[in-house]
């Protein structure tokens, strides 16, 4: 029991820091040069000590070229009680292999995050490769991201800032191009190169299921969503996530 707590305090400590959204997406490393998108996402958590956190978030995002995807979001961050934290997000993604050309797909990805409506609040970075390939009709990602923040205000009993790792996979099976079906997970471990005992990780895995639904013209709809739950007493119980994308 008592470590169970100890555990538990150190995940909320981590919590202060920088921690895995519950409407974060698993990121591709591929790009569509042309491409135009507004990209809705919600994600809601209830965390072990019974405080419930929704994120939501909207986006409008260009490939500006065969190999560099940018996109601008807006997004709205709220937790308990608390009053609402509006973010702007800054999201860039590199295609650094020619798609189909290797077994193994690779990208890069650059997040910057700047709260606009609570004066002080610290910036985030986020960076990190991203990794694909494919066997059959079988899809496998895998990510390795790590993020710090910087910035706002520093007060003299706030804790050290720290560069965070982060990870996130996924396995879809790409039955139908309107319907497919997987598994998502998504983890914290603390500090890049001092982790966080096992039980004050966080790590969580569920099903999702994906989507895309062709319209007129080079129009679709694009979806994907799952149910995850976690495995450790840092981590929440349940979190719900779901990000709809048009792509015009």
């Amino acid at each position: 029991m008592k470590k169970s707590l100890l555990a538990l305090s150190i995940g909320t400590l981590l919590c202060g820091t920088a921690i895995a959204g519950p409407a974060d997406y698993v990121y591709l490393p591929t790009v569509e040069h042309g491409e135009k998108e507004l990209d809705f996402k919600f994600g809601s958590t209830r965390h072990p000590s019974g405080v419930t956190n929704q994120v939501t978030s909207l986006g409008l995002g260009y490939g500006a070229t065969e190999n560099w995807f940018t996109e601008l979001y807006l997004k709205s961050e709220k937790e308990g009680e608390t009053a609402r934290l509006n973010i702007l997000e800054w999201e860039n993604k590199f295609q650094l292999t020619e798609t189909g050309k290797y077994p193994l797909e690779i990208g890069l990805i650059t997040e910057l995050e700047f709260p606009i409506n609570k004066g002080g609040s610290a910036n985030e970075i986020k960076f990190g490769p991203l990794f694909q390939t494919e066997f059959g009709k079988l899809q496998l990602n895998g990510n390795l991201l790590f993020e710090r923040a910087f910035g706002g205000v520093v007060e003299p009993d706030d804790e050290p800032r720290k560069t965070v790792f982060q990870y996130q996979w996924q396995a879809k099976y790409r039955w139908e191009k309107e319907f497919e079906f997987g598994l998502q997970g998504f983890g914290e471990t603390g500090e890049w190169n001092h982790w966080a005992p096992h039980n004050a990780q966080q790590h969580k895995i569920g099903p999702a299921i994906f989507g895309k639904i062709a319209l007129s013209g080079h129009q679709a709809l694009k979806y994907n969503a799952a149910w995850l739950i976690g495995t450790t007493d840092a981590t929440p119980n349940n979190t719900f996530r779901m990000q709809a994308e048009y792509e015009f």
